[in-house]
Formats: C-alpha cells, structure tokens, sequence
C-alpha cells in the first residue's frame, strides 16, 4: 500500500496545488470585493453560484477523457493519446456552447428569481464578462484532463499558478482603478477573470506544439483526425460525469436562490462560506482526480487488484487530508468573516455556518474519493441516478426544510449539506464494491 500512496501524492500534489491556486484566486475575488462593497459581495455571491454551477458541470464533462487517456497511457499507445486530446477539444467546444444556451435564458429571467432589487444593477454585467469565459475554461479542461491523464500534473499546475496570479494583479487594477484603469469594482474582478482564462489557454496551446515531451501526441492529434467512436465514447462518458458533479454542485448553486430571498447579508454570509467549503472540495478534488488517473492506468491493464488497493489507499489520504484542513479552518473560525468583509453582521452569520462545513467533510471527502473511482473504471452511468438522489431527493428539500419551514434561515439551508454528501459518499461506495 505504502507505494499507492505515494504515487498518489506524487501525481495528486500537483493538482492540489493548481487548485488551491484557483482557491487564492477565490479567495482574493472575494476579499477584493467584499471591502469595495459589500452590496456587489451579495451581487458576486449570486453570480459565481451560478457560473460556478455551469463551470464545474463542463469540468465535469471534461474529466469523460481521464478513463481514455489513462488506458491508452496505460497500454502505451500515446497517438491515440493524442487523436483523443483532438476529439475532447471538440467536444467541449460544444458543451460550452450548450450551456451558454441555457445561462443565457437565465439571464434574461435574472429579475425573476426573487433576489434583492439593489443587486440587479451589479449582477447584470458581472454576469455577462463571466459568461463570456466559458468557452476558453472548456478549453482549458480539454488541456489538463489531457496532461494529468499522462501523469504530466505539473504541467497545468503552473499554468494555473501563473493565469492565477494575472488574475489577481488584474483585480487590483480594474477593481480599484489602479495604472490609469477606471474603478470597475465586481465588473472589474469579471474582466480580469475573463482575460486570464484567455492567456492560460493561449500558453496551453503553445506549451503543447512546441514542448517535446508531446512530439508523440502532436503526430496523433494532427495525423489521425476525428474519430466519431471516440467522439461518441467522450460523449457518453463526459454526460453522466457532468451531471452528477452539476447536481452535487446545484445542491450549493441552487440553494443561492433560497439564500437569496433572506437578503443581502444572507448573501454576502453564503458567499464567504461558499468560498471557504470550495477550498476543502478543491483540495480534495486533487486527490481524487489522482485516484481516477491511477484506476484508469490499472484498469486498462485489467489488474483489480491494483485498482482496489489504489481506492483504499486514495480514502486514507483524503481522511488524512479532511483532519488537516478541518483543524485548520477551526482554529481560524473565529477571523475568517473579518478576512472577507468589513461588515461584523456577515462575519458573525459566518460563524454560525461552520458547524454544518465540520460535519460533512467527511461525507464530502467519500464521494469524491469514489465518484472518481467510478470514473477512473469507466462506471460513471450510476454517478447520474445517485447525485440526483443525494442531492435533488434529499438535499435541496432539506434545505428548505430546515431553512424556512423549522425556520433556521441561512444555517438552516445549509444543514443540508452534509444529508446529501454523506448519502451520495455511501452509495457511490456500495456501487464501487461491486467492480470485479
């Protein structure tokens, strides 16, 4: 077991980091905005739920390469490899075109949804800079699903560290209208995001027609051409994938709707919180997509052994990891509100929140270990029937449960959490006891 582990962290550690690099970005979008304005955090709260919602969804979809590059990495056929690359580019072309449809529709009914009329004004451009970054976050996934696939990890790590730290200089200027920028304040954070997205596909780009270490899968991208099994095969992979993580992430996204008639404050409070659960699941989120690039390598072997003792050894980690990053959060619970806001109201409502984040990183923790287990192991068709369980079935009515009918408010709503992680954790394990 003890080479399990650390093969997983010596892939895992990478992604952690490249996460976490989006988790500072997070963090600083939030922080730069909550001291401008604490009316444009409530503003930026709504958005970022649901972009977060359609952008976690496409990376869902993205990660239906991981199970067909590991194996043919796995088998050494790295043209095929490449072809694969080729054929995930298209297809997240298209899925980012798809849900641009549907956040478009979405926008136009923003006035609809019952949110605070003073933030309309603030959200409407927001939203559409945002928007306008999907494609090119589609792009991006297509690139690092490929990389981490072929345990090249370090690759996407520092380029999201560097389009990371764009992102934050460029918050500062357009934010604040700093070097003869005009002061854009939540607009400003939306453009820096957009331009940066922009720059790390453009270094993707170059960083694989011109490295040699993908000379090999340069020759498959451009000799082989298309490939309509593959494309199916990306397709029916990538769909069931992206509709468990857009449910699990809905039971969040969705409950900003409800958060949403308690107020600003409500707001502003879930926004902070949301960004420090974030951090854990990206955290996690690491280690779970080395879990999948290592079932996908053995699984294309046929050794299951290998990938069972790869599981195992990727939920110890995880437990390990859920201990540290807890103990941490609580030790600083009582300075995190303070970090994000000037407003003592949404710190405190902060406070209040963390007792329901303890109680399900562990459920949290289990269904990402397992959700990736299944997709490493090409299983990912149950993923879709157990997420809408989890967290249609009994999060979100839970939520409004304990929200508005036993009347617990913001607390209340997010009591629901840990009901769905924790149930979505248990049936993706049982179905994972199942691999033969």
């Amino acid at each position: 077991m003890s080479q399990h582990y650390r093969t997983l962290l010596s892939i895992g550690i990478p992604i952690m980091i490249g996460q976490m690099g989006m988790i500072v970005l997070s963090f600083a979008d939030t922080m730069m905005v909550g001291h401008h304005s604490t009316t444009e955090l409530g503003a930026a709260s709504f958005v970022n739920n649901i972009i977060n919602l359609a952008i976690i969804t496409g990376t869902g979809f993205s990660y239906g390469l991981t199970p067909v590059v590991g194996a043919l990495f796995g088998r050494g056929e790295q043209a095929e490899a490449g072809q694969a690359l080729r054929c995930s580019l298209l297809t997240n072309t298209l899925a980012a075109v798809a849900m641009m449809t549907v956040l478009l529709v979405l926008y136009f009914n923003l006035g609809n949804l019952g949110q605070p009329v003073e933030l309309l004004g603030y959200m409407r451009p927001y939203y559409m800079v945002l928007f306008a970054s999907l494609p090119f976050v589609m792009l991006f996934n297509a690139f690092k699903q490929f990389t981490d696939s072929i345990t090249l990890t370090r690759t996407s790590m520092w380029i999201l560290l560097s389009g990371n730290l764009l992102n934050i200089l460029g918050n500062y200027i357009f934010i604040y209208g700093k070097m003869g920028a005009p002061e854009m304040g939540v607009v400003g954070a939306g453009v820096s995001t957009l331009l940066s997205r922009i720059i790390m596909v453009v270094i993707f780009i170059v960083v694989f027609m011109r490295s040699h270490r993908f000379a090999a899968y340069r020759e498959g991208f451009f000799k082989l051409g298309w490939s309509r099994p593959l494309l199916r095969r990306l397709n029916s992979l990538g769909t069931p994938i992206a509709l468990e993580m857009g449910m699990e992430t809905a039971s969040f996204s969705l409950s900003i709707i409800m958060v949403g008639w308690l107020g600003t404050i409500a707001l502003a409070s879930h926004q902070v919180m949301t960004t420090i659960s974030q951090f854990t699941f990206m955290v996690y989120y690491g280690l779970g997509a080395a879990v999948a690039v290592r079932t996908s390598y053995f699984h294309g072997q046929r050794d299951v052994q290998n990938v069972r003792h790869t599981v195992t050894a990727g939920l110890h980690l995880m437990v390990m990891l859920e201990v540290v990053l807890g103990g941490t959060i609580f030790l600083l619970r009582n300075h995190i509100g303070a970090w994000f806001t000037d407003s003592t109201e949404v710190s405190s409502t902060v406070l209040t929140l963390l007792l329901p984040f303890f109680i399900y990183q562990f459920g949290d923790g289990m269904q990402i270990n397992y959700a990736n287990a299944l997709r490493g192991i090409a299983d990912v068709k149950p993923l879709m029937l157990i997420a809408f369980v989890a967290f249609f079935v009994i999060s979100l009515p839970v939520g409004y449960l304990c929200g508005f009918v036993l009347g617990y408010g913001l607390m209340g709503v997010w009591m629901a959490f840990p009901f769905g992680l924790t149930s979505a954790g248990v049936m993706m394990w049982w179905r994972f006891r199942k691999y033969k």
